[in-house]
C-alpha cells in the first residue's frame, strides 16, 4: 500500500499526551519476535502431514504385515472351513448310512435267525417239544448282542425260553437270581389235568445250572401278541414296539410260524428291546456332542443317544415320544426345520451363533418298517481343531509380527537415530542458530555419512551466508521453496539510518584495536535491538547501520516497532556510556533517523552477487533525518509519516520544517522522546511530557508566525531543561532574525 504524507494540516497529531491505561487485555499491537518469517500454505501443509521416520516405518510394515497376516489366516480359516463343512457332511452321511447298515444287518441276522429257526422246527417238528431244544436257544441268545429273550411256543400250549438276565436285583417268581446267574430256562410244559408250572432255571454264562425256581401259571403262548401275528403272518415278521411285562422293558419281537406236513405247530421267536439300540446309538456316536435318534415312520422316538425317550404303558399298550416332545429344543427345531423334499438326507441348520449338521433318512424297507434314522452335530465337533489351529496361527503371526517389529526397530533405529540428530541440525540451521551444540554425526550407513557431511558444509555456509545478508531474508529463503532472484516490489516500510557521533575525535583518543572492538560493540547492540523488533538490517555503512521494517516478511505497526528498537539502542547505549565513564573511557552517542514511504524492496545486483535492500525517496529521507540531529542537537528524529503510523503510542515533539532535495513541500520532524506500554525504561517521564507539551505550542506559534510566543515558549524550554538543544536553536534562530523580539520577549510574563 503507497501512502503519500506531504499534506501537514490534515494529518498533524497531538504529539504530548497522557499515558493509556494498559491494564489486563489491552491490546498492545501486534509482535513478531525475532525468528519470526514467512509461513507459507505449503510450509504449514508439510509441516501438519510430516511424521518421524522410525514411527512411519513402524506404522507402514505393521499396516501391510498385519492385514496381509490377517489376509492370510482369514484365506486360509475360510478355505479350511469350506473343506472341514464337506468333510463334515461326508462323515454325517458315512455315519448315516453305517448306522442303518448295522441296525438293519442286526435285523437281517435276527431274521435269518428265526428263519433258521422255523425251518428246524419245519424238518424237525419233536425238536422243540424236549429239552434239545434249550441248548440250541442259548446260542441263539449267546450269538445276539440285542435280543433280549430267544424261545419257541407250540400249538400245544408248551413254551421254551433262553433269556438274559437284564437286572438280577428283580425277583423272579420272588426269588431273586443266584449270584453269577446271567441267563435263564423258563419252561412250561402243561399236562392235562395237572396245573401249569413256570420254571426258571438259573445258568451261568457258560451253561452250568446255579438253581432254579417255579410256580404255577396261566401263560399261555398262544394268546400272545406275537404269536397271534407271527401265525396271521405265516411268515417272519417283527411286530410294534410292545411292553414285555416279565422285564418292564418296551421293545419288540421277531418272529417266524413252523409247521409240518400243513399242520401249524408253534411259533419261533426273539425280543429286541429298544434300550439295546439306544444304547447302541450311545455307544457309536459320530462325534463327542452328537446326538442320534431312530424314529418312526410318523417321527415317534423307538431310540435315542442322549437318553431322552421315555416310553409311557398302560398294560401292554405302548405310547411313543413325538421327536418334538422329547426335552431337546435343538434336536426338536432340527426336526421341523426339515427339507420337504425326502431325497435330502444331510441339510444344515443354525441355531443362535452355532452351526449343526442334521442327517435325516429312511432305512429303505431294509427292516420292514418305515423307520428313520435321525443325527445332529455341531460343527464345532469338526472345526474345533481348525479353531485352535488358527488361534495357533494368530499367535504365532503375533509373535513373528513382533520379533519383526523389534528387528525393523533396531534397523530403523540405526538410520533413524543419525538422521533425528541431522534433523535438530539442520533446524538449527534453519533458525540461524549455532549447531556447534549437536556434535558431527557418525554412522555406518554411507549415505548417512554423506548427509552428514553435506549438512556441516551447510552449516559452514549458511552461517557465513547470514552475515552478509539480512537474517529475515535468509529465514525467508530457508522456510520456503523460493529462489533467490533479482527483482522487488513496492511496499511501504519503515526506513532507519543510525550513524556514530564524533568518530573522528573518537579515533584520535582510542588505539585502534580498541576503537574496532567499541565499532563492533555499537554494531552489535543496534544489530541485536533491530532483530528484537522484528526488522532487516540492510547494510553496516561503516559505523552506520541501514535497516527496514515490514520486508522480506509483512509486520503491522512497523513504524511502531522500528521507534522501539531505536528507543532501545538509546537506552541500552546510556547503560554501556555509564560503565564507560566509570572506567574513564570516552563515550559514544548514536544519531538515528526514521520514515516511513513507500520503497522499492527485493533483491538489487546480478546473478553473482546480489543484495537485498530497499530503493527509493524515502530512504534519503532517512538518510537526512539522521543528518538532522547533528544540526539540532537531538539523538531519534522521526518523520510525520512515521508519527502518524505509530500513533498516539509514541512521546514526540516537533522539532522544525524541513525540505529535502527532490521534494517542493515541506515535512515536519520529531524528536522521538519515549514510547507507552514498551517498557519501563522507554516510558516518557514527567520532564519530557512537559518539555514536549511546552516545544508543540511554541512549534505552533512559529508556523503561525507569532515569533514572539514561539520565543518565549522555547525560554520556557530552556528554564525547565537549559542545555536542551531544540529550544537553543530555534531561540538563538529567533533572536539572530529579529532582535528587537529579545527585549519583548524579556518584558512578558512568564
Amino acid at each position: 500500500m503507497q501512502r503519500r504524507t506531504n499534506d501537514q494540516g490534515a494529518d498533524r497529531m497531538d504529539p504530548v499526551r497522557r499515558a493509556p491505561d494498559y491494564g489486563a487485555g489491552a491490546d498492545t499491537g501486534p509482535y513478531s519476535g525475532p525468528h519470526s518469517g514467512p509461513d507459507t500454505g505449503r510450509d504449514a501443509g508439510k509441516d501438519r502431514f510430516s511424521f518421524p521416520l522410525k514411527p512411519t516405518i513402524l506404522l507402514v510394515v505393521m499396516a501391510v504385515t498385519v492385514p496381509v497376516l490377517l489376509a492370510i489366516i482369514q484365506i486360509n480359516y475360510k478355505s479350511t472351513d469350506r473343506v472341514v463343512r464337506a468333510h463334515a457332511f461326508k462323515l454325517v452321511e458315512q455315519f448315516r448310512a453305517e448306522t442303518i447298515e448295522d441296525i438293519a444287518a442286526e435285523f437281517t441276522a435276527l431274521t435269518a435267525q428265526i428263519a433258521t429257526s422255523a425251518e428246524l422246527g419245519h424238518q424237525d417238528p419233536s425238536f422243540y417239544s424236549d429239552d434239545r431244544a434249550l441248548g440250541y436257544l442259548f446260542r441263539e441268545l449267546q450269538y445276539s448282542k440285542t435280543a433280549l429273550n430267544v424261545y419257541v411256543g407250540l400249538e400245544d400250549g408248551s413254551f421254551r425260553q433262553a433269556r438274559r438276565l437284564h437286572d438280577t436285583s428283580v425277583p423272579i417268581e420272588g426269588t431273586l437270581p443266584p449270584e453269577g446267574a446271567e441267563y435263564a430256562y423258563r419252561l412250561l410244559e402243561p399236562a392235562p389235568g395237572q396245573p401249569v408250572m413256570d420254571r426258571y432255571v438259573f445258568l451261568s454264562p457258560d451253561q452250568q445250572k446255579l438253581g432254579e425256581v417255579s410256580a404255577e401259571s396261566d401263560y399261555d403262548p398262544r394268546q400272545r401278541a406275537w404269536y397271534r401275528q407271527a401265525v396271521a403272518a405265516g411268515t417272519t415278521m417283527m411286530t410294534d414296539p410292545e411292553l414285555f411285562w416279565a422285564f418292564g422293558l418296551v421293545g419288540f419281537t421277531v418272529a417266524a410260524p413252523f409247521s409240518a406236513d400243513g399242520e401249524l405247530k408253534g411259533v419261533v421267536a426273539v425280543d429286541v428291546t429298544l434300550d439295546n439300540f439306544s444304547d447302541y446309538l450311545a455307544q457309536n456316536p459320530l462325534s463327542p456332542n452328537s446326538v442320534s435318534y431312530l424314529l418312526d415312520g410318523r417321527g415317534n422316538v423307538l431310540a435315542a443317544s442322549d437318553g431322552s425317550a421315555a416310553f409311557g404303558e398302560a398294560n401292554q399298550d405302548v405310547e411313543l415320544p413325538h421327536v418334538t416332545d422329547v426335552g431337546n429344543r435343538l434336536v426338536a427345531l432340527a426336526y421341523a426345520n426339515r427339507p420337504q423334499d425326502r431325497d435330502i438326507d444331510v441339510y444344515p441348520y443354525s441355531e443362535g451363533d452355532e452351526d449343526y449338521i442334521v442327517g435325516l433318512s429312511d432305512f429303505q424297507g431294509s427292516v420292514g418298517k418305515p423307520w428313520r434314522l435321525m443325527v445332529l452335530t455341531p460343527l464345532t465337533d469338526f472345526t474345533s481343531d481348525l479353531v485352535q489351529n488358527n488361534r495357533q496361527m494368530v499367535i504365532l503371526g503375533l509373535a513373528a509380527v513382533v520379533i519383526q517389529m523389534i528387528v525393523i526397530y533396531l534397523a530403523a533405529s540405526l538410520v533413524a537415530s543419525p538422521l533425528k540428530r541431522l534433523s535438530a541440525k539442520v533446524q538449527k540451521i534453519q533458525a540461524l542458530e549455532p549447531a556447534d551444540g549437536i556434535p558431527v554425526v557418525h554412522s555406518r550407513v554411507r549415505e548417512i555419512v554423506v548427509l552428514s557431511k553435506a549438512i556441516e558444509t551447510l552449516d559452514i555456509a549458511v552461517q557465513a551466508f547470514a552475515r552478509f545478508v539480512p537474517v529475515g531474508l535468509v529465514r525467508q529463503l530457508l522456510m520456503s521453496d523460493q529462489r533467490l532472484d533479482i527483482g522487488g516490489q513496492s511496499k511501504f516500510l519503515t526506513i532507519f539510518f543510525s550513524d556514530m557521533e564524533g568518530f573522528s575525535s573518537l579515533a584520535e583518543r582510542i588505539a585502534s584495536r580498541e576503537l574496532l572492538q567499541r565499532i563492533s560493540t555499537m554494531l552489535e547492540l543496534v544489530s541485536r535491538c533491530v532483530h528484537e523488533e522484528s526488522g532487516t538490517i540492510d547494510k553496516f555503512v561503516g559505523d552506520g547501520v541501514m535497516a527496514f521494517w515490514g520486508a522480506p516478511a509483512s509486520l503491522d505497526d512497523h513504524a511502531w516497532h522500528a521507534c522501539v528498537a531505536a528507543l532501545r539502542i538509546q537506552h541500552m547505549l546510556d547503560r554501556m556510556n555509564a560503565t564507560w565513564r566509570d572506567e574513564e573511557a570516552p563515550e559514544m552517542r548514536l544519531r538515528v533517523g526514521i520514515h516511513s514511504d513507500a520503497v522499492l524492496v527485493g533483491n538489487v545486483g546480478s546473478k553473482e552477487r546480489m543484495s537485498y535492500t530497499v530503493l527509493g525517496d524515502g530512504v534519503n529521507i532517512a538518510a537526512r533525518l539522521e543528518a538532522l540531529n547533528k544540526e539540532y542537537g537531538t539523538l531519534i528524529c522521526i518523520s510525520h509519516d512515521t508519527f502518524r503510523e505509530a500513533g498516539d503510542r509514541l512521546c514526540v515533539r516537533p522539532i522544525d520544517e524541513v525540505s529535502v532535495k527532490g521534494r517542493r513541500a515541506k515535512f515536519t520532524v520529531y524528536e522521538l522522546l519515549g514510547a507507552y506500554a514498551a517498557g519501563r525504561d522507554m516510558e516518557p517521564t514527567a520532564e519530557d511530557l512537559e518539555i514536549a507539551r511546552i516545544t508543540r505550542f511554541a512549534f505552533d506559534a512559529l508556523v503561525a508566525g507569532d515569533r514572539v510566543t514561539a520565543l518565549a515558549r522555547y525560554r520556557e524550554v530552556l528554564a525547565l531543561r537549559p542545555d536542551d538543544p531544540v529550544a537553543r536553536v530555534h531561540a538563538d534562530r529567533i533572536s539572530a532574525d529579529a532582535p528587537k523580539l529579545v527585549s519583548e520577549v524579556s518584558n512578558e510574563r512568564p
